[in-house]
């Protein structure tokens, strides 16, 4: 599946406008991105980072803890709902330094 990123919860390694083909079902490990549905609003997605896994789900962080925005589970604590290990970020083909 493909994936729009928004906001910049996850700079430097997404930013927004960065489109990412998803492996729904994908294996997942610590520090792999990941798409989950977000608890609470389980029609919308979130992209983060796996940090661990434990016996209510993973814990998904947000790489940059500072974004205007940012939800992860240290707002909502463990996700179990997740949708796909991101395989790679496919546009922009390049980045524009910011």
């Amino acid at each position: 599946m493909r994936v729009r990123v928004e906001g910049d919860s996850m700079r430097p390694a997404l930013v927004d406008g960065d489109w990412l083909l998803v492996r729904r079902g994908a294996p997942v490990h610590p520090g792999d991105l990941v798409v989950a549905r977000l608890p609470g609003e389980p029609d919308r997605l979130i992209v983060k980072r796996a940090q661990w896994h434990g016996d209510e789900g993973w814990w998904l962080e947000s790489d940059n803890q500072r974004a205007s925005g940012r939800r992860d589970s240290w707002d909502f604590g463990p996700v179990s709902d997740i949708v796909g290990r991101v395989v790679l970020r496919y546009w922009p083909l390049l980045r524009r330094a910011r």
